[in-house]
């Protein structure tokens, strides 16, 4: 049976690496990011490897547009089987030298992106009793370095977030499965 995924961030690193493989399986996976230059050679890698592809441009931190993009994948490739949260963005800097605006836009796409993304998912998922979502985690989320505040607090919130999802899952004896894939740093 072809398995359709989602999958954020998928212009590039680890979630183009993700949509090669499972290409590779012969999924239909739909391309989520927002520079059509990285979804246009992901999408060419997911084909080229054996699967079907749809590049879908936007912006994660925008619940309108992740709600419009899983509508697409679902009319395009079918019901969604597997959502994967990738997309990040971060700010290299002493905490005293970044800006509220960098510091926001960091959270909102590093966290709120997996909340909403977890919920678009959850809202097809649901009816169908099945699925999975995997949050693209990191070590950064255990033990935080410096540098890097805005990015360690979103994958530190991603931790708690999940770790709640799952329990009102398991407690609704939900065949829907979330799970985090903590990743050292690429």
């Amino acid at each position: 049976m072809t398995q359709t995924v989602v999958i954020t961030g998928a212009s590039a690193g680890i979630g183009r690496a993700t949509a090669k493989l499972f290409g590779q399986r012969g999924a239909n996976v739909a391309l989520i990011a927002r520079g059509q230059t990285g979804l246009d050679g992901a999408a060419g890698d997911v084909e080229d490897a054996g699967g079907k592809a749809l590049a879908i441009p936007a912006d994660v931190s925008d619940y309108g547009q992740l709600e419009d993009a899983a509508r697409q994948a679902e009319d395009f490739l079918g019901p969604i089987d597997v959502w994967v949260n990738v997309a990040f963005t971060s700010v290299f800097a002493p905490f005293a030298e970044i800006s509220p605006e960098e510091f926001r836009r960091v959270t909102e796409v590093a966290y709120l992106g997996f909340v909403y993304g977890t919920m678009v998912a959850l809202a097809r998922m649901r009816p169908r009793g099945q699925g999975a979502i995997v949050q693209v985690g990191s070590a950064l989320g255990s033990r935080s370095i410096p540098l890097q505040s805005a990015y360690c607090g979103a994958k530190h919130a991603i931790n708690g977030f999940t770790e709640s999802v799952r329990c009102e899952l398991l407690h609704d004896h939900s065949g829907i499965c979330i799970t985090i894939a903590q990743m050292p740093a690429v």
